[in-house]
């Protein structure tokens, strides 16, 4: 049984990632093993949540990866820890739109059983605070709210206001924080700096969201609400035991452990595109690959002019290189490579960043040239979940095959649908998107292998 409690908020701004990572960075700081996760598809404050806690993030995505994968992917994640703090996403009710509470922090922390501790940014009331933590504590009665941390107090009166206010609500308050300037996160056009493109100044940070939760909340109150969660029935998540399972119902030939599929004893290197640029992955895709029988190793495109030794699949995921235009441009040398190896045919999985990589051009810039398409950003941003269908057969998955994803950017791609489509999307609107080419996937939409564990091995499978 792991202790474990839900950070959530009535909104978004409320201040959840300051207080979830402050947390689990001071109950660090007292020895405890913290297991970091985070409700929902952001890829950005479980960089924060592994700087505060030395584990990697990890999130909890019951539209992705289903709701009866929530519990076993915690408990993978929680394996020997004392202490799981799940950050929230949205408000509290908020989930997927138009599909009542799944995806949603309420419906995540009723699959963990988990309690739940609300921050409020009252900054802008006083006994008004009573009425909104009471609509949300009666809202959903299987939702257990445990507590409410008060952010942005801006003085001692303020806070017995409040303080007073919730007396008659019935919920205990954990915690006042007042206002900290030395806490804020910077953020640009899709959310907060990520941690790999200011270490320094994340540091700084997440140790001062620490100092603001260990003055401003009872640590020892959160502790005991946490350890007061009933133990948490179920299988935990296993890469390999998934891998065979999904062998055995026919989808996939089973991972081979050490060996490769043909059975020569060489684990296939596939390289996966890391560094400021490509900041945007989980966990489990790596772990995915690794069990499936490849050796996964990290490269910078930034930084590196060549790709791994042996390189024999590739894997770009999210980011930012519409920050980073300029320097991956001037890497022509690794440009070359990447254009090689996916003329080769080898097996290339590129997912949005990944996808304007691969691209002609990016703002005018020369990327690797892969796509006869360019890309540019764009002020409108395109957001939300996606109901996809494999349009085509490619590495990732045979043409008809159901999974759902994510999109999030604010870059465009012209065409934005090679003559081989990746994925054909039914909602908001039916559309199709990406590019199948040769043994190139790539495509806007981010996905979870966790949810669909044979693409990782259908990749893995087909490199040579």
């Amino acid at each position: 049984m792991v202790a474990r409690l839900v950070i959530a908020a009535p909104s978004s701004g409320a201040g959840k990632t300051t207080v979830a990572t402050g947390l689990m960075a001071a109950f660090a700081g007292r020895g405890l093993a913290v297991s970091p996760h985070k409700v929902g598809p952001d890829y950005i404050d479980p960089g924060y949540h592994a700087l505060a806690t030395g584990r990697p993030g990890r999130n909890l995505d019951a539209y992705m990866c289903g709701t009866e994968l929530i519990a076993p992917l915690f408990a993978h994640g929680a394996r020997g820890c004392d202490l799981a703090v799940v950050e929230g996403v949205m408000g509290l009710y908020d989930g997927a739109a138009g599909q009542g509470e799944l995806a949603s922090t309420a419906q995540v922390a009723k699959l963990l059983r988990a309690p739940v501790v609300l921050v409020v940014d009252a900054s802008s009331q006083s006994r008004s605070v009573a009425a909104l933590v009471h609509g949300f504590a009666s809202w959903d009665p299987e939702v257990r709210l445990g507590g409410v941390i008060l952010n942005k107090v801006a003085t001692d009166r303020h806070e017995a206001l409040l303080r007073e206010a919730l007396e008659e609500s019935g919920v205990p308050v954990l915690g006042v924080l007042r206002r900290a300037p030395a806490v804020a996160t910077p953020s640009r056009h899709l959310g907060l700096v990520p941690v790999a493109e200011r270490q320094a100044q994340a540091v700084e940070a997440v140790a001062a969201q620490a100092e603001q939760v260990r003055a401003g909340c009872d640590l020892d109150a959160l502790l005991a609400l946490a350890r007061s969660a009933p133990e948490l029935n179920g299988e935990t998540w296993d890469a390999a035991a998934t891998l065979r399972a999904g062998a055995a119902r026919g989808g996939h030939r089973p991972a081979t452990g050490p060996q490769t599929a043909d059975g020569h004893g060489r684990r296939p290197v596939v390289a996966v595109a890391g560094g400021a640029a490509f900041t945007f992955s989980y966990a489990e895709h790596a772990e995915l690959l690794s069990a499936a029988g490849a050796e996964v190793v990290t490269f910078d495109p930034l930084r590196d002019e060549v790709l791994p030794e042996g390189t024999s699949g590739l894997v770009i995921g999210g980011g930012f290189p519409e920050v980073y235009g300029e320097q991956l441009s001037a890497n022509e040398p690794l440009r070359k490579a990447v254009a090689e190896l996916a003329a080769s045919g080898a097996p290339v999985a590129a997912e949005c960043a990944g996808l304007l990589y691969l691209a002609r051009s990016l703002d005018g810039r020369p990327m690797c040239g892969v796509l006869d398409a360019d890309a540019r950003m764009s002020e409108r941003l395109t957001l939300g979940y996606r109901d996809a269908v494999a349009v085509s057969d490619s590495v990732l998955a045979a043409a008809g095959t159901r999974m759902r994803g994510h999109e999030f950017h604010r870059t465009v791609i012209e065409p934005g649908a090679g003559e081989s489509a990746a994925w054909g999307l039914r909602q908001p609107e039916r559309r199709v998107e990406g590019f199948v080419r040769g043994g190139v996937h790539a495509s806007y939409v981010h996905t979870h292998w966790a949810g669909a564990p044979g693409a990782a091995a259908r990749f893995v499978e087909q490199c040579g």
